[in-house]
């Protein structure tokens, strides 16, 4: 364990590097659709489109509109047990909200 924390291989679930890593892996994806659960009904935001990392900002791109963005120190990203996409939970600045979490599913997801 000390090799690989020396070496900077250690990615410790929820840290900086770790957020990094995974939003850096969404860069360029391509979108099938995203979907928001609310009042335990998930609801289709938007179709098509694709993610992309900028100035330290994950940014959803869809419906030909930014529907979601962070910045990447903040968002907690997770894999879907399908592998079909990610979910995403963490502040929104284009809804304005504290909390928002979507759901992202990719037309080929390599992780």
């Amino acid at each position: 364990m000390k090799f690989r924390r020396f070496f900077g291989l250690s990615d410790v679930p929820g840290s900086k590097k770790d957020r990094n890593r995974r939003a850096n892996a969404l860069h360029g994806q391509t979108i099938r659709y995203v979907g928001e659960m609310k009042d335990g009904v998930e609801n289709i935001v938007g179709r098509g489109g694709n993610a992309s990392v900028r100035n330290g900002e994950l940014l959803i791109f869809s419906s030909n509109d930014v529907i979601y963005r962070t910045p990447v120190e903040e968002v907690e990203i997770s894999d879907l047990l399908s592998g079909d996409g990610v979910v995403l939970r963490g502040p929104d600045s284009v809804s304005g909200s504290p909390f928002r979490s979507i759901t992202i599913y990719f037309v080929d997801y390599h992780k």
